[in-house]
């Protein structure tokens, strides 16, 4: 029997969040083997191209990519995997697929965007109570109101980020290469992420407040921990790495006189392989994260296999896999978009999370003193994640997802019509009678 075709636009040979997504979803879709997949290669803003050449087990998505749909074809169905704004229904039946929403809004071309396919994938039940609560009052070309209101009205699942656990895993020390010699701290806290665009305390993954607290917890100690931020502007550059130093030297200078702890800047790109070195190097004994807001988090949920502690906002897109009673789950509030972070995606009028000041600095001084009061927490956090958000697990349920929601193609059948003698229509001899 032909397999349905199945056509999905989406950036998956770029270094990118959406990249990772889409080669995850994109996987389990051809493991399936219930389909005809076909790739529509996307780009993804001005993060780098050509992953899948240049990691060989990503190489076969490659032999799937076509330049676009037949002319006048319809594919069976059809996937994109980037921003609402940019869905639209290509097949007989369209999925849209995004990573998720990191506040309390979204834009109403977002919402318009949902309603053009059949149904929708986000990466978190955040995401989903934010796409199914969000409203938009409409209005006339006059500005008048209508009465109407833009609410999404489309099927959403939830179809979470799995793990790869081949790669992402506890390793005994003797096998992490990784040199952290220029460290010369053995007891270090990670955080894994951009440092983008907002003031000190309202940059979306809060990476300035993060060290001004970590200044104040230990500013004057004897002995002190250190901050390793793995982290760029955007790019991994040499002037994203300076634009970071510079953004540090600012929050010192509030400290004039104080001995402070060091804050080490990791910059340039590492494999997923060099990753979990990371993670399980000795002296990274902890990861925090004073987040706002993430649509999913994987980060955090890489680092958690390593089965270490996690210190880490209460709020958001990662809850769906942090265990309150596991981790370090900070408290707090919610609070609007500061100007200086607002975009043309999260704005002013929304909100997101600022962690509670006592909590987040008691944090850091208490994993440092008592460490080992954490590690099972963090034992049993990583099992967690293993069990539960595994790659394989994500496959499992976007299988579920498809044969309860895509309907049956029925096959093009070729008539087989015989062939029938055509009678003689020669004109028969006719005598004319007078």
């Amino acid at each position: 029997m032909k397999k349905p075709s199945f056509y999905i636009s989406c950036p998956f040979d770029t270094y990118s969040g959406y990249g990772a997504r889409s080669r995850d979803i994109v996987k389990a879709i051809i493991e399936l083997d219930k389909y005809d997949v076909k790739l529509l290669s996307q780009r993804w803003g001005n993060t780098p191209f050509a992953f899948c050449t240049d990691h060989k087990d990503w190489e076969f998505l490659n032999e799937l990519k076509v330049q676009g749909v037949p002319q006048g074809q319809k594919p069976d169905i059809w996937m994109q995997i980037t921003i609402p704004s940019e869905f639209a229904p290509v097949g007989k039946f369209n999925i849209g697929c995004t990573a998720g929403i990191e506040s309390t809004g979204c834009d109403h071309t977002w919402v318009e965007g949902l309603n053009r396919m059949d149904m929708n994938w986000v990466s978190s039940r955040h995401s989903k109570k934010v796409f199914t609560e969000v409203g938009f009052e409409q209005r006339d070309r006059q500005g008048r109101t209508t009465g109407h209101v833009l609410k999404n009205t489309k099927p959403i699942e939830v179809v979470f980020e799995g793990a790869n656990l081949d790669v992402y895993k506890h390793l005994p020390s003797d096998e992490v290469k990784l040199d952290l010699s220029a460290i010369k701290e053995t007891f270090c806290y990670l955080f894994v992420g951009h440092w983008m665009q907002g003031d000190m305390g309202h940059d979306r993954k809060n990476v300035g407040l993060m060290i001004d607290y970590f200044f104040k917890a230990f500013k004057n100690k004897k002995q002190k921990p250190a901050l390793i931020l793995k982290a760029s502007t955007g790019r991994n550059s040499y002037m994203s790495r300076e634009a970071m130093l510079n953004k540090i030297g600012k929050i010192k200078k509030q400290y004039i006189n104080d001995d402070l702890p060091n804050v080490y800047v990791l910059n340039g790109a590492l494999t997923d392989e060099q990753m979990n070195e990371l993670y399980n190097h000795k002296k990274v004994k902890a990861m925090v994260s004073f987040t706002k807001g993430e649509g999913f988090g994987r980060p955090l949920q890489e680092f958690c296999l390593s089965k270490k502690p996690l210190i880490v906002s209460g709020w958001s897109g990662h809850m769906d896999f942090v265990e309150p009673g596991l981790s370090i789950v900070l408290g707090g509030q919610l609070e609007q978009v500061h100007a200086s972070a607002a975009n043309q995606w999260i704005k002013k009028e929304y909100q997101w999370f600022q962690v509670n000041p006592k909590q987040a600095k008691d944090s850091f001084v208490n994993v440092f003193k008592n460490y080992k009061k954490y590690v099972d927490g963090g034992r049993k956090q990583g099992y967690y994640i293993k069990t539960n958000f595994s790659y394989d697990k994500m496959k499992e349920l976007v299988g579920d997802i498809l044969d309860k929601n895509v309907p049956e193609f029925a096959n093009e059948l070729k008539l087989n019509i015989p062939s029938m003698d055509t009678p003689s229509l020669t004109t028969p001899n006719l005598k004319t009678v007078k």
